[in-house]
């Protein structure tokens, strides 16, 4: 008796940790939805409604903030630059990534821990401090509103974050295969290609897809070397910022407009990004 008391204890305890646990997880995730849920909402307000005080929860929605947004611009337009930018500098971001993460997780030298330090400090450096010398650039090649400018300036932001993300994957591939392969007689383009990218499947997804959510949300340099060829959905969204003020139901329907395809897209994929996200954390 006093054992299966003790079971029972020690159930109760354990389904209300879970249960405290699952409340807090919940929580949580809510007040990070919750702006976007409050962008929604508004979104679908009148300007007045919007700048009512204290807000109203309890309002008639309509539909004429999007249709005052999508008039306003051709969202097609800046939707199509945003995926332009985001997947190919993504793309020449893993050409170049990938051959970097591999030559410092398979061929380390003294100095690699160094260069990762190296690039991932380049993060650390504010935007606006490096925004006049890449802009004179731009100017004198003539890359400012230009999508090539974008792809080659997102590749460059989102390129330290891609190196450290793929070299840890590499990292977490057992030696041996890369050696037996070689002894098998493979070069080292054999090898990366057969060998390495193949079990390292997941974590060049998830790094992927992590890149492609950065350049879609990017919102600085897109405002600062673009104007209207080249202009990506955030410049679109700035647009609702005029000398009037803001119209904050117009913009929170562009909004709502520029981040509807990438939460879709990160709905869709992640199963895939977690898979990557933890690929090599369990042996």
């Amino acid at each position: 008796m006093t054992a299966a008391r003790s079971r029972d204890r020690g159930a109760r305890r354990r389904l209300r940790r879970k249960l405290i646990l699952t409340a807090v997880a919940y929580v949580i995730a809510l007040a990070f939805f919750f702006p976007i849920l409050w962008m929604i909402l508004t979104a679908f307000k009148t300007e007045a409604a919007a700048f009512t005080l204290p807000p109203k929860l309890l309002f008639h929605p309509t539909l004429s903030s999007f249709g005052e947004a999508l008039a306003r611009g051709n969202y097609l337009h800046y939707a199509f630059n945003s995926l332009a930018s985001s997947l190919g500098s993504t793309a020449l971001g893993l050409l170049l990534a990938v051959p970097a993460a591999y030559a410092m997780a398979f061929y380390p030298t003294r100095g690699t821990d160094g260069t990762l330090l190296w690039m991932i400090s380049t993060k650390f450096i504010p935007a606006v401090g490096v925004l006049i010398p890449i802009f004179l650039i731009y100017k004198d090649l003539s890359l400012l509103d230009n999508i090539w400018g974008l792809i080659l300036v997102y590749t460059a932001m989102n390129l330290p974050i891609m190196v450290w993300m793929i070299y840890s994957y590499f990292k977490e591939i057992p030696a041996e295969m890369h050696e037996a392969a070689q002894v098998d007689g493979a070069n080292t383009a054999q090898v990366m290609a057969r060998v390495v990218l193949p079990v390292a499947i997941p974590g060049l997804a998830s790094t992927c897809l992590l890149a492609i959510i950065l350049a879609w949300n990017e919102a600085f340099w897109s405002i600062n070397l673009t104007n209207t060829s080249a202009a990506t959905l955030p410049v679109f969204i700035a647009g609702f910022k005029t000398a009037e003020g803001l119209f904050w139901a117009k913009m929170s329907a562009a909004s709502a407009l520029a981040v509807a395809p990438i939460l879709v897209f990160g709905w869709m994929a992640q199963r895939q990004l977690v898979r990557g996200l933890t690929f090599g954390a369990v042996k």
